[in-house]
């Protein structure tokens, strides 16, 4: 379900545009990046996001292309 709402984001994004989101680790972790790759877009991140309160959480930019 992760990725769906990542891929309707994406549709709505200009080209060149970023954006950020947060996953759990685990299997929305792994599939996530690579299905946005797999469209063709970029990862430019994914490290684990130490400002939030929940133990995890990664923070993952994307750029559409």
């Amino acid at each position: 379900m992760a990725f769906v709402h990542t891929r309707l984001l994406i549709e709505k994004m200009g080209a060149g545009e970023t954006a950020e989101i947060r996953l759990k680790g685990g299997e929305p972790l792994e599939n996530v990046p690579a299905s946005v790759t797999e469209l063709g877009h970029e990862v430019l991140i994914i490290e684990p996001d130490t400002e939030g309160s929940d133990a995890g959480i990664y923070r993952i930019l994307i750029r559409k292309i």
